[in-house]
């Protein structure tokens, strides 16, 4: 009797045990399929070369910088400036170097954590990254105090450093910088309505990015799934210049090579790790939630034509905060740094001038 109940009468398996097995199998293949590769360090066996100067974090990483402006040693500022989304350490906010020797200006631009030559950091957050800048300064020895520069998706290291490290600050300015449509902050019938009109495979990518970051190596990798047009470079943008510059990054190859170089340690350590913080939850702080004024100006430029970042929502932050001094610029979109004479003003306006002034190249501010 019991052997009858253990079997399905003619010796085989009993057909829970077969859904057991056959599901066992099916999770176990998924558990193989949605684990991202490892990734190929710099300098180690099978990894890229070392070809950047490169500083030790604390916990022991590299992170890889270059140079710009005049020599550190001789410098009136000493400015920091991290990158976008696919950017690296050769981005910078594209300012003249007559303006940079005027003011006695020393830039150091770096790769983020798993970008270019800089090593992962599989614990990355919002309090990690500012934590690499506040090392990098201390590695760089450039002083008790520097300003920052950040740019579209980096910028979340600006607000993390406002967070935790503002006793390293002696200014910050914002370039067009993305947005977490998840932000309790921010309104969310408005939120909701801009979420919504992004292409439908970015609405997922940002879904995914919240609800299941561990997923986002094997969804971006499935061509029959809506996917991430910005990392794709299929999507269209509503400015002229931003159109112009996507097509022709795209037939000259240089949007392929800047992804390859970004990506060389492995997509999962950089681009999917940038999406993963910047879109996931924000548990310890929300840009909203930063209250009071840091005892430095915050500057925040933002295209009135971003067809990344809605402007709705970056006014709304601004107005909230109160003390952003915030800079609309008309018939701009969002990669500020390709905008010619733009990186000369947001350097006039972040820094004073040789007699103590502001410099004439800061523009207006529209303040909320």
């Amino acid at each position: 009797m019991a052997a009858a109940a253990a079997s399905t009468g003619n010796g085989s398996p009993p057909v829970g045990l077969l859904v057991l097995m056959v599901l066992a199998l099916a999770a176990g293949w998924f558990a193989n399929a949605v684990r991202p590769p490892p990734p190929t360090p710099c300098g180690e066996p099978g990894g890229p070369p070392v070809t950047a100067p490169r500083v030790r974090m604390r916990d022991g990483r590299f992170l890889a910088y270059a140079e710009s402006g005049v020599s550190r040693d001789g410098a009136r500022f000493k400015v920091v400036y991290s990158h976008g989304f696919s950017g690296s350490r050769m981005d910078s906010p594209r300012a003249s170097q007559a303006l940079l020797e005027e003011l006695g200006v020393y830039m150091v631009a770096f790769d983020r954590a798993g970008y270019g030559e800089s090593d992962p950091d599989p614990r990355r957050s919002l309090e990690s990254a500012a934590l690499d800048i506040q090392d990098l300064g201390d590695a760089l020895d450039l002083g008790d105090k520097f300003h920052l520069i950040c740019s579209s998706l980096g910028c979340h290291a600006g607000w993390a450093s406002v967070k935790y490290i503002p006793h390293r600050l002696a200014g910050v300015a914002m370039m067009a910088p993305v947005i977490n449509y998840r932000w309790s902050g921010l309104p969310r019938g408005l939120a909701r309505q801009l979420y919504r009109r992004q292409p439908l495979g970015d609405q997922w990518s940002l879904r995914v990015a919240y609800y299941a970051p561990w997923l986002l190596h094997w969804w971006m990798s499935q061509p029959w799934l809506p996917t991430s047009t910005v990392v794709s470079g299929s999507g269209s943008f509503p400015n002229a210049l931003d159109e112009k510059n996507r097509l022709m990054a795209l037939s000259t190859g240089m949007f392929q090579k800047r992804a390859q170089a970004a990506t060389q340690q492995g997509v999962q350590e950089s681009f999917y790790r940038d999406m993963a913080v910047m879109f996931g939850r924000w548990p310890e702080f929300e840009p909203t939630d930063l209250g009071e004024a840091p005892p430095f100006p915050v500057h925040l430029f933002q295209g009135d034509e971003d067809g990344v970042v809605p402007v709705q929502l970056q006014r709304h932050i601004c107005r909230r905060l109160g003390w952003v001094g915030y800079h609309e610029l008309a018939g701009v979109g969002h990669f500020l740094s390709a905008v010619p004479g733009l990186g000369d003003r947001i350097i006039g306006t972040l820094l004073p001038g040789p007699a103590g002034n502001s410099s004439t190249a800061a523009g207006s501010v529209c303040a909320y």
